[in-house]
């Protein structure tokens, strides 16, 4: 299927479509680096659709195969995370469907139990976006920011792991990385908020 579908996107001229369907083939296996690469430089190319790379990868997490649609998620993470800011812009501004909270695979009892981790870790990166959403242009209102960044941590922190595998793996790296992020921003923007209740206190 992953060939076909390589094939179909090879017909129509489109080489995004290819290297999307390559960054999220059925092998059970991160997403490979230089097709992760690629698709992050296309993220800056004024040439490149932005909608079209995200709809590339929202139609792979319709997908019924939880490789699939795991390693579409990780694609559309490290797109967030290191791509142009368009890409996070567009998958706000556009309500994007990542949220895959019916997502069941049922073909064997890994499956079963991989689809609990992708219905954990799609909700996790619709938070993100919803994040993005509301502070994008609005970072200096600490009141408004300080929960959004709670409510993205403590749904991050649902992503409990006790398998291990690479596309795991692979998630849980990004998701370790973002969590520091996160607490970092969340405790300066905590000193910066006591730093104004202080300062009003002595006017």
């Amino acid at each position: 299927m992953d060939r076909v579908t390589q094939a179909k996107y090879s017909l129509a001229g489109s080489g995004l479509g290819k290297v999307v369907a390559k960054a999220t083939t059925e092998e059970i296996g991160a997403p490979k680096k230089k097709h992760i690469d690629y698709l992050v430089n296309c993220s800056n190319e004024p040439n490149v659709s932005i909608p079209l790379l995200a709809g590339l990868l929202v139609e792979r997490t319709q997908e019924k195969s939880w490789v699939i649609v795991f390693k579409a998620l990780i694609t559309t993470h490290n797109l967030m995370n290191f791509g142009n800011e368009k890409f996070s812009h567009y998958l706000a501004s556009n309500n994007c469907p990542i949220d895959l909270p019916h997502f069941n695979d049922k073909t064997s009892s890994q499956s079963y139990e991989m689809s609990i981790f992708i219905r954990k870790y799609s909700k996790y990166l619709s938070e993100k976006v919803a994040s993005y959403r509301a502070m994008a242009f609005d970072f200096c209102k600490l009141l408004k920011a300080l929960p959004v960044m709670q409510s993205q941590i403590l749904t991050l922190l649902e992503f409990d792991v006790n398998l291990n595998n690479a596309i795991i793996n692979a998630a849980f790296l990004l998701l370790y990385k973002d969590l520091i992020r996160l607490f970092a921003s969340y405790n300066e923007g905590m000193i910066n908020l006591i730093g104004k209740l202080f300062n009003i206190s002595l006017v």
